[in-house]
């Protein structure tokens, strides 16, 4: 199977939920070795700017983002390019989430509908 790729959209260390954010990512990434790749989108650079703006683009379109300043929230989380959280998840929670991914992108476990914690 594909590796997923998770990206943390994240101002910097200054940024406290953004550092709690990636601590978060970096407990969880070690529970899926050879499934996740990660990165921080630094919103503060170049190519993380272009990032940050593609996901705004895709979560409010174009216009919202240009006219009315819509931006993907800052910290959060996009598995394949899909937001997944828009606030800091615990451990446990983003654990769920990936499962659900992988679930939902067919590894070999049944297909799974709704979100990732529907109980």
């Amino acid at each position: 199977m594909k590796s997923l790729r998770l990206e943390l959209i994240y101002a910097g260390d200054h940024n406290l939920s953004c550092y709690y954010a990636a601590k978060v990512v970096e407990a969880v990434v070690p529970f899926f070795p050879n499934l996740l790749e990660w990165e921080k989108v630094y919103i503060r650079q170049k190519e993380g700017a272009r990032r940050f703006y593609e996901f705004s683009v895709s979560l409010f379109g174009e216009d919202n983002v240009r006219k009315y300043h819509y931006h993907a929230p800052i910290p959060s989380i996009f598995i394949n390019g899909e937001l997944v959280c828009d606030r800091i998840p615990s451990v446990e929670e983003l654990k769920d989430i990936i499962e659900w991914v992988l679930r939902r992108a067919g590894d070999g476990a049944q297909q799974l509908g709704g979100s990732p914690r529907e109980d």
